[in-house]
């Protein structure tokens, strides 16, 4: 006798249970229970949850766990056809800029990336020991053969986070100025921070090849978007309201206030946000190298699946280097924010 019969007898549900059932083999216990006379008591101790697997141990009809995850798979293999044929066309400008940053990385030879990517570091931060910094990192990683995979690296993240930075920057603004569409999407972003990353990688490996770029481009802009949507519309809502109150009173619109006042004023914040954009969309490029993404994640996970202790710790001491010169470069961009501030 299993757990919760007399649960179903008590509700009247059976005769319903037993219809067209009975020839489900026994459990172990019924067995035990039928030999010694068919009671089979069980301690309030041992007592299982009501699950849907016990229910379903007492009434074959009531669905198991796995018949809601097979739905949830059913259901999205059903609409998988139509997801693509709108998703398509959408994203498909992803690919084309995540494969150019590629092709430009790679073809171009480095003694034209390295001096492009030092003069853009000053450009950033106006710092010299920065730009040594950084050039210092890179030559290091080129000295140990570890060039190409870094600036593959260097490329995706720069993709991502160019897009992460130009849609989560108006979602922000917008947020800030509707109260209703920061209760919409609040929980969105909880779900997508929360999410594990690997998470992030299952539903797109159903909609899209592995071999097309857009895959882990997605992925990586999903999980990197975060930060820079709730700093933005934080810094926004942060404007002193009497800042506000004068801007009205001089007769500036909506528009005026947003782009000469608001923004302005919430441009550190919205600056460390985009520095947590560029370390997630970093953490996320790692992660997929498991669906075919470019770069040094492929040579940690080589050394992960080849047990290769070398190539790992290597591969994951470039991917530090790159953090710590990216948060570098944009943690002087944020400094030289706040010092014109301030001035």
């Amino acid at each position: 006798m299993a757990t919760y019969d007399s649960l179903f007898e008590t509700l009247g549900l059976k005769e319903w249970c037993d219809e067209g059932g009975g020839s489900a083999p026994l459990s172990m216990a019924d067995l035990l229970a039928r030999k010694n006379g068919g009671t089979q008591e069980t301690s309030a101790w041992d007592t299982p949850f009501p699950s849907m697997d016990a229910l379903n141990a007492s009434c074959d009809k009531f669905p198991k766990s796995r018949d809601l995850t097979a739905g949830l798979e059913d259901g999205f293999l059903a609409i998988k056809d139509s997801l693509r044929f709108i998703l398509d066309p959408i994203t498909e400008p992803l690919s084309w800029m995540l494969d150019g940053a590629m092709w430009v990385a790679e073809s171009t030879p480095w003694w034209i990336v390295i001096p492009v990517l030092l003069l853009i570091t000053y450009w950033v931060s106006r710092s010299w020991s920065i730009v040594f910094s950084v050039g210092a990192s890179i030559l290091g990683l080129a000295f140990i053969d570890h060039y190409l995979p870094a600036i593959q690296t260097l490329s995706i993240v720069f993709v991502c986070a160019l897009i992460s930075v130009a849609l989560g920057v108006p979602i922000g603004i917008a947020m800030s100025r509707s109260n209703r569409l920061q209760r919409v999407v609040l929980p969105i972003l909880d779900m997508l921070q929360t999410l594990p990353t690997f998470v992030y990688l299952i539903p797109l490996i159903f909609l899209f090849s592995v071999t097309e770029s857009k895959l882990y481009g997605i992925a990586i802009i999903l999980y990197a978007i975060v930060p820079v949507i709730r700093l933005t519309d934080l810094g926004i809502r942060m404007v002193d309201k009497e800042v506000l109150e004068a801007a009205q009173a001089f007769g500036m619109t909506p528009r005026q206030k947003l782009y000469q006042v608001q923004i302005p004023l919430a441009l550190p914040n919205i600056m460390a946000g985009v520095n947590q954009t560029i370390m997630m969309s970093l953490a996320m490029v790692v992660i997929a190298s498991l669906v075919s993404a470019p770069g040094l994640g492929v040579l940690v996970l080589r050394g992960i699946r080849n047990l290769e202790l070398g190539v790992g710790l290597v591969a994951g001491l470039g991917i530090v280097i790159l953090a710590i010169i990216l948060d570098r470069v944009t943690k002087s961009a944020l400094a030289r924010v706040n010092a014109g501030q301030k001035h």
